[in-house]
């Protein structure tokens, strides 16, 4: 083992500076009332000595923990598996990072998780949540509503009833949807399949209500219900082909299923796009440009969003802060799509 220098203390930052310990206190945790000339004199002491604030007393003065959770109603398996969750966490850690704020990641992969989780947030240990991927039925939104902390949730929420103001970020799924169908239409393809997400999401029910906008009389049997993962999209496109064996368009709810229907509809001797069209949603890079042929899909800014989910939160603490008066409160927000056209339609 070796020696380590002591930690600076408040102390020695007060020496340094020429100034009391109470001064440094408010000035290295956010505190008010100190003349700048001081807190100059406060500043280039503690980056003299290296000094680094207590977090604990921090947060005494400023009533902050500078720490927000991120849950995703997900189990781990889902959640390091697929590509979307890495990129809308990625805008969240962005934007998070910018602002010195830490991100506590919690997943859910069954009751007792979701009880724990409802714990830890109303323990007081973060500022707010970032909440995402719910399903209709997670008791989620009822725990952190007894948690009581600000929320931002990624997505739609599904629930029924104004409990009380949400903030959301959404894409406009329903209109992505639609611009799918219709380019796919335009064709000149007649038997358009649908492979739909997991129904108890709304981005698969808005997906869905958007399919069914465009092929208004469409045959039930050329919509197939999967969960928004590879193996998924390729049962249902299996189910697909042994109903509805003319299907010569498919539009698939994500990337990631549609590249299970493009195997099984290679596998078959289907041919893509000559025999079958297909169209995914999300344009997540990994999966869209790798397919063969690459994948038509329908642009959803995910990175984004999660920094939006993230500024969103933080806005909303820092109206609340004393030091920053009062403002309008943050509004839900819905991002456009856009249609890339590659060589899968």
């Amino acid at each position: 083992m070796t020696d380590t220098a002591p930690r600076p203390t408040l102390e020695a930052v007060a020496a340094r500076a020429g100034v009391s310990r109470a001064t440094v206190s408010r000035v290295v945790n956010g505190g008010d009332g100190v003349r700048d000339i001081l807190v100059e004199r406060v500043r280039k002491a503690v980056d003299e000595l290296g000094y680094v604030p207590n977090q604990a007393a921090r947060s005494l003065v400023t009533r902050r923990h500078d720490a927000i959770a991120v849950v995703v109603a997900e189990p781990e398996t889902r959640v390091f598996a697929d590509p979307f969750f890495a990129l809308q966490l990625r805008g969240i850690s962005k934007e998070l990072t910018a602002h010195d704020n830490q991100l506590v990641l919690l997943l859910t992969e069954g009751r007792d998780d979701h009880a724990r989780v409802g714990r830890y947030l109303a323990g007081g240990h973060v500022d707010g949540a970032l909440v995402f991927s719910l399903h209709l039925d997670d008791p989620l939104p009822e725990l952190i509503q007894r948690a009581g902390i600000p929320t931002v949730f990624g997505g739609r929420p599904g629930w029924s009833g104004d409990r009380r103001a949400v903030v959301y970020v959404d894409s406009d799924n329903r209109g992505g949807a639609r611009d799918a169908v219709r380019h796919l239409a335009g064709l000149g393809r007649t038997r358009i399949a649908h492979i739909t997400g997991a129904l108890d999401q709304t981005s698969a029910a808005d997906r869905l209500d958007g399919y069914r906008d465009v092929m208004v009389d469409a045959d039930p049997r050329l919509i197939a219900e999967a969960d928004f993962t590879p193996a998924g999209g390729e049962r249902a496109m299996r189910e697909l082909l042994e109903r509805c064996p003319d299907v010569d368009a498919v539009f698939a709810a994500n990337d990631l299923m549609a590249s299970g229907a493009l195997r099984v509809l290679r596998a078959s001797g289907r041919r893509i796009p000559d025999d079958v069209a297909v169209i995914g949603f999300d344009d997540m890079l990994p999966v869209a440009e790798q397919t063969d042929p690459p994948l038509t899909t329908v642009r959803q800014d995910i990175e984004e969003m999660g920094r939006l989910m993230a500024r969103l939160l933080l806005r909303g603490l820092d109206r609340g802060a004393p030091s920053e008066g009062v403002g309008a409160p943050p509004s839900s927000v819905v991002l456009p799509t856009t249609l890339v056209r590659r060589g899968s339609a």
